[in-house]
């Protein structure tokens, strides 16, 4: 399922966040629960929460509705705009 959902990523997810200069890396799925991390200008984005709950986690539930959560796994205060 991870290579799928890598396939959404790059189709639907990874372009909009490349034109911010950022990325995002699966890093594990577990149960109904996958693992992600925000790279490059999503680190530290005070958008990020909004980009990874409304955004992405909607279009991977939607996409795959055994998922129930994206967890995100970044450390924001060592990106370049940290704001936690």
């Amino acid at each position: 399922m991870i290579l799928k959902i890598e396939i959404l990523f790059d189709e639907q997810v990874r372009p909009s966040l490349a034109a911010h200069g950022g990325n995002v890396e699966i890093i594990d799925l577990d149960n109904d629960r996958l693992f992600v991390r925000l790279h490059g200008g999503c680190q530290g984005c005070s958008s990020s929460k909004l980009t990874l709950k409304d955004g992405i986690e909607q279009l991977v539930k939607k996409n795959f509705p055994n998922i129930s959560e994206v967890v995100d796994l970044t450390d924001h205060e060592q990106g370049e705009n940290p704001y936690m």
